[in-house]
């Protein structure tokens, strides 16, 4: 088994790095022979950990296949020794993968502490942030980070077995580039976090508008703008919206526009049994107020036409957030509702709907 150690400088200049990786926090990267933890091994097992100012990483790697098992145990030591792991895609791949070559060599499980998986915490913002893809090197390149490695763990599979074979200084330096690379990356990815906590709601509202926009067709809409103060700065800009909803955000503000319904809804009678629906006047009235009107103007009202209308301002949701809502009509997805001073004046209420928002959102992006 060998081991290299090295430093390097670092500094936390976000808030979630900050955050999300103390000195009690060990970054770990694997490296295998395949997919399969029956039928491969794993060759190298990189770990990064943070002392001050300073990056230490420690690598082992297994020159041979028969010094796997010293390089899971000198990984299970130094593991022991932090009270949270930090991974790319671990939970995924190197955790399970890892378990059964401990198991397979009769050792001890890693020890049950939290983990921060950062592919799993951003698995949903790849339509949101426009990525081409999730891999650790994509999202190296979205926020300009370089590399000098140009290997995938997949092409280097070839190089350790001819390593194996024929060892070579040239070899091994690549395929300990590749790993470094990959432990020193992920510390500069954590800035990432800041997109999913923005939809968490790690924000306030920082201010409401009332705002008139042009259509396509030259006409004039009005729309809700609500700035969002970010606890967490957004690395770089991003842009994503659906229907009437767009949302914008860099550093430490998002904006959040939503387009503002005015006219004419109608507001339904949840128990339509106990009303009388006025055709000629295009409403529902209770039956004690029925009981006055001549038989030939009154019906017996249906869900569809128990209402009464309302003209107004109105928001959209998407499940019922504010209420009373509204609708354009009765088996319409979409409700409505009025915005009022009530909500205008509440960040409270406007934050719940912020939330809404990005939820309903995220929901609609690609996966």
């Amino acid at each position: 088994m060998k081991i290299w150690q090295n430093e390097t400088a670092f500094t936390a200049d976000n808030p979630i790095t900050e955050k999300t990786f103390p000195e009690s926090a060990l970054f770990f990267d694997i490296e295998t022979t395949g997919f399969s933890p029956i039928h491969t091994h794993t060759y190298l097992i990189g770990c990064a950990a943070r002392r001050g100012s300073l990056i230490c990483v420690t690598q082992f790697f297994a020159e041979k296949p028969q010094e796997e098992k010293a390089i899971l145990t000198a990984f299970l030591k130094l593991a022991s020794q932090y009270s949270s792991l930090i991974s790319f895609n671990g939970l995924g791949f190197d955790i399970p993968y890892l378990k059964k070559r401990f198991e397979h060599h009769g050792l001890d499980a890693l020890p049950e502490i939290p983990h921060l998986d950062i592919y799993q915490k951003i698995s949903r913002f790849k339509a949101i942030l426009r990525l081409p893809n999730l891999k650790q090197k994509s999202l190296e390149t979205f926020l300009g980070i370089e590399r000098e490695d140009r290997y995938s763990g997949g092409d280097l599979i070839n190089v350790y077995l001819e390593h194996t074979k024929q060892p070579d200084d040239q070899k091994a330096s690549l395929l300990q580039l590749h790993n470094y690379e990959d432990l020193l990356g992920m510390p500069r990815l954590l800035p990432l976090i800041s997109y999913p906590e923005l939809f968490e709601g790690s924000f306030k509202v920082l201010s409401w508008e009332k705002n008139v926009y042009q259509t396509y067709e030259d006409g004039q809409e009005l729309e809700l703008l609500l700035t969002l103060a970010l606890d967490s700065p957004l690395p770089k800009r991003f842009s994503f919206g659906r229907q009437s909803i767009y949302l914008t955000g860099y550093g430490s503000q998002a904006k959040l526009k939503v387009t503002i319904y005015q006219g004419e809804l109608k507001f339904f009678y949840p128990n339509y049994k106990d009303y009388y629906f006025l055709p000629q006047e295009d409403r529902a009235i209770h039956k004690s107020v029925a009981f006055y009107v001549d038989k030939n103007f009154r019906t017996k009202a249906k869900a569809a036409t128990c209402y009464s209308k309302k003209t107004g301002c109105f928001l959209p949701q998407y499940e019922e957030i504010v209420s009373p809502y509204f609708k354009l009509e009765y088996y319409d997805k979409v409700s409505w509702f009025e915005m009022t001073e009530e909500f205008t004046e509440s960040a409270e209420l406007q934050k719940r709907y912020a939330l809404h928002l990005l939820e309903y959102l995220k929901k609609q992006a690609p996966c």
